[in-house]
């Protein structure tokens, strides 16, 4: 182990944990209750607690490469991603899911400009973002915009899981859509009224409704 890592982990043993002990202890005596199941991007500049301010116990996370969202194809086969949004729906009764995504995202620049060829397992998880994707070359901009159109993605394939969609037609579940600028520590989040990113401190319309449209960052509507 690091000698870095080893030393922070005494000082959450020695100094954190003793005055936040009666915290984890009711934690293990009344269960985890969160209310948020937040599907982040595995990227090490992205800190859900951090961003979030949550104390433990308030946010059940979800981290993979990219902040993907498998589709819902009933083959029951072994997913770590499609497991987590079950228990989490089912399970927990999560009231809200975010997922966010980030600025400069690895995942999505490497959707463009390819894997290495011996990440056979990257190479097939990044196919699940190619409907975000732009048929032009990926400068700056274009990359910023398909970072977005690739959280309104995961947003849309998250109402295909039949637990997801019931909860949220009942209106015991609201879907959210964040994308962290890592420079700038500004969130914009996915109003669905508007059709638009706009920034954490302006958005009125956070939650999707039951029927959410595929929505290009410009505001236009796919329907």
């Amino acid at each position: 182990m690091p000698d870095d890592l080893l030393l922070r982990l005494r000082d959450f043993q020695d100094d954190y944990f003793p005055h936040h002990q009666q915290r984890f202890q009711d934690l293990v005596a009344q269960g985890q209750h969160p209310k948020t199941l937040f599907i982040g991007c595995s990227d090490s500049r992205l800190v859900p607690y951090l961003l979030t301010g949550a104390a433990p116990g308030e946010l059940f996370l979800v981290r993979n490469v990219g902040a993907f969202v498998p589709p819902y194809d009933q083959s029951h086969g072994l997913h770590g991603t499609m497991a987590a949004i079950e228990f989490a729906v089912l399970n927990l009764k999560v009231e809200h899911i975010i997922v966010c995504g980030h600025s400069h995202c690895g995942a999505i620049r490497t959707a463009y400009e390819g894997a290495p060829d011996e990440a056979i397992a990257l190479k097939a998880w990044l196919k699940l973002v190619d409907e975000a994707l732009l048929p032009v070359s990926p400068g700056p901009e274009v990359l910023h915009r398909t970072e977005q159109r690739a959280v309104v993605l995961q947003l849309e394939r998250l109402m295909d899981y039949p637990m997801v969609r019931r909860a949220v037609e009942a209106g015991h579940l609201s879907l959210h859509g964040w994308h962290y600028v890592i420079e700038t520590g500004q969130v914009h989040v996915f109003d669905a009224a508007l059709g638009a990113f706009v920034p954490a401190a302006e958005a009125a319309h956070s939650g999707t409704g039951p029927y959410l449209a595929y929505v290009e960052p410009d505001g236009q509507s796919s329907e």
